[in-house]
């Protein structure tokens, strides 16, 4: 079923009021009044100056010229958004440049009225930049969209930097609402990742509701208002989602059968790629759309702008949706039904012909690049559900890290044909990787994308890193280490949404359970005995040999060679889905020799510390010489060097020792 609108209506007794435009009203779907939207400008009771846009279905305030949302009237609730905080529907960007850092609101210094017609409102609240520090080095348009029968608002930014302005790191930008905290207390970010929530009250540390745990972001709840969180931890790391996964999430109010969601259509105006991982919603209620992170990545992200490097970026369109059950009968279900019903809407109409900004181009100002992709791993086979796109130019791979310009990504089919379509104008490299492969693909020419193009590469073939044939492997190559062994929560920090659940690695405190696992002693992995799902730990942390000190910690692989070619050189593929602060040693039969391939320092992921199960994939192609090995039992030792604290360690997609090439 779909959950129904209804409408809303409010007289403003206010010291000024100026209409800019009327129109006859319209029906909607629940035969309450509709109408094209208005837009007014007005005092409000405390003198301050607001925009006010009404479509007879939902009625939304921005202060003016600042362009933050303070109010959005749907369903008779007069404001979805929380009253008793200033900024409760608004952008913001961390920054550093020269001696400053800080986090910009990116408030407005001008309101223009761009589109208003019988179909839509489109309004403006910009800010340029006029030197000094205040402020971010950016001219920056935040765009709002309204329009008719529509219970929602379309959000975007252009966002833009000249060449002469000075150096600056930009490192998140995101759009954020803190919603109403009587009203919403279920969260939904998925079909089996959703609860009733507890409150930010119940996190307040300093009040003796909760307790501070190993990493800032999450608490223990132990002195909850509802009794049925106590002990549970809480941390919004635990509801993050993958880009190409990340299109819907969002609250619904049980008590007024109110929805309030988060739409993004699409991935192109995101960095990091399909696999990158967001926040979501959480506590709060909170709920984020992020454009630009270092979640999950951390300084590897690509985010420093030099003098001389002019950028511009369209965030967006995203659209906050609201939507609402008048039946009663199973809110919960009709809603979130019904916000995916509206997402598939706006996926199927993107990229939106209704958005004013020359800097975002129509369907038929785009171009499409069809191919298919091919597999060359000893024989060619089609690419079966491989991920595929189109980035900026750079290394293979480098789309990870990758944040200024736009990504359009697809799966190939079961026989390896992919078309990416609705892409912008511009020059790219063609990117991908394929489950059950390492490595990353990158077509050997650049692609160049003009207005109205349709680009056939043909075929296409990966040739993945591969020196020998297979003579043991651990795990799977999908870039995770969700294959291995995730251990139980600790009953009293868990999370029970978690319980159960194909999720199980975003529980609390799990890297602690290894220095349980093994106390005096580290993982011994036994080719041929051993089974990576039961045997070979999630991540490769430190030990923790007393409260707050911390050691290395060496992972033994023990094989068997029925012969030994000592003049030839074999190849240890070591893929790692997860890096935070670690240095990766390996060595050859002798655990104290000095080590034959070391990744040296890497990674700022953070992703054990943040429930993660995979952050950048790195792979190490490790020449290994026949000496170094003997005919019968081996043990490769691989040793993880840095170890100051808890979080310091990585994670393994992938292993497989190759023998010497029979070419």
């Amino acid at each position: 079923m779909s959950a129904k609108i209804a409408s809303s209506s409010m007289i403003c007794f206010l010291l000024l009021l100026l209409p800019i435009a009327f129109s006859q009203p319209t029906r909607n779907l629940d035969g309450i009044s509709a109408r094209a939207p208005t837009v007014q400008q007005i005092r409000n009771r405390h003198g301050a100056r607001e925009v006010i846009v009404d479509n007879g279905i939902i009625r939304v305030s921005f202060s003016s010229p600042q362009g933050l949302i303070t109010s959005i009237k749907y369903k008779g609730i007069d404001n979805v958004l929380n009253p008793h905080v200033r900024t409760r529907g608004y952008w913001d960007i961390t920054w550093q440049g020269e001696n400053i850092r800080g986090l910009d609101g990116i408030e407005g210094t001008n309101f223009r009225v761009i589109t208003q017609n019988e179909e839509q409102v489109e309004i403006s609240f910009s800010r340029k930049w006029n030197g000094g520090s205040k402020h971010i080095p950016l001219n920056i348009d935040k765009r709002y969209i309204i329009r008719t029968n529509t219970s929602g608002i379309y959000a975007y930014g252009v966002f833009e930097r000249l060449s002469e302005w000075p150096e600056v790191e930009m490192g998140q930008v995101r759009i954020v609402f803190k919603l109403n905290t009587d009203r919403f207390r279920y969260m939904v970010v998925a079909d089996d990742r959703q609860r009733q929530m507890p409150t930010d009250n119940d996190r307040d540390i300093h009040r003796g509701h909760a307790k501070a745990l190993a990493y800032k972001e999450a608490v223990q709840l132990t002195n909850p208002a509802d009794l049925r969180f106590k002990n549970q931890v809480d941390d919004k790391y635990q509801y993050s989602c993958e880009v190409k996964d990340n299109k819907v999430h969002g609250w619904i109010s049980t008590k007024s059968h109110v929805g309030f969601w988060l739409i993004s259509p699409s991935g192109e105006y995101r960095s990091g790629g399909p696999s990158k991982q967001e926040l979501t919603s959480h506590v709060g209620p909170t709920a984020i759309s992020s454009f630009t992170t270092g979640h999950y990545v951390g300084r590897d992200m690509e985010t420093t702008y030099k003098t001389g490097e002019a950028w511009k970026k369209v965030f967006g369109p995203v659209f906050i949706y609201l939507n609402s059950d008048s039946t009663g009968n199973n809110p919960r279900h009709s809603l979130w039904e019904d916000a995916k019903r509206q997402t598939e809407e706006e996926v199927e109409a993107w990229p939106y012909d209704f958005v004013a900004s020359s800097d975002f181009p129509s369907r038929q100002e785009r171009g499409t690049v069809t191919g298919r992709l091919l597999v060359n791993d000893r024989f060619l086979t089609p690419a079966q559900s491989a991920y595929i796109g189109l980035a900026p130019p750079g290394e293979a791979g480098s789309w990870q890290t990758n944040t200024k310009g736009y990504q359009f990504w697809t799966q190939t089919n079961e026989t390896g044909y992919f078309t990416i379509d609705n892409v912008r104008p511009g020059t790219y490299n063609l990117y991908g990787w394929v489950p059950g492969f390492i490595g990353d693909f990158q077509y050997q020419n650049r692609v160049n994308v003009a207005a109205g193009s349709e680009i056939s590469l043909d075929r296409v073939v990966f040739k993945p890193p591969r020196n020998g044939p297979t003579l043991w492997e651990i795990g799977v190559p999908d870039r995770t280490a969700r294959e291995y062994f995730v251990p139980e929560p600790y009953k009293d920090t868990m999370n029970p949404l978690y319980l159960n659940h194909t999720d199980k690695f975003r529980q609390y405190g799990l890297w602690q359970r290894y220095t349980e696992l093994y106390p005096n002693h580290d993982l011994v992995y036994t080719i041929g005995v051993s089974n990576y799902s039961q045997n070979w730990f999630y991540a490769h942390v430190t030990r923790n040999i007393d409260k707050s000190t911390y050691v290395p910690t060496t992972w033994q692989i023990v094989f068997q060679l029925p012969y030994v070619n000592r003049q030839g050189s074999y190849t240890l593929q070591l893929a790692l889905a997860s890096a935070a602060r670690a240095n990766l040693q390996v060595r050859f039969n002798n655990e104290y020799s000095r080590p034959l391939f070391s990744t040296g320092n890497i990674g700022k992921d953070n992703a054990i510390a943040r429930h993660g199960i995979h952050g950048v994939y790195r792979l190490y192609s490790v020449n290994v010489p026949g000496r170094l090995l003997r005919t019968g039992t081996n043990t490769i030792y691989l040793r993880q060097a840095k170890a100051t604290g808890p979080f310091e360690g990585l994670m393994y997609d992938y292993i497989r020792l190759e023998a010497i090439s029979r070419a």
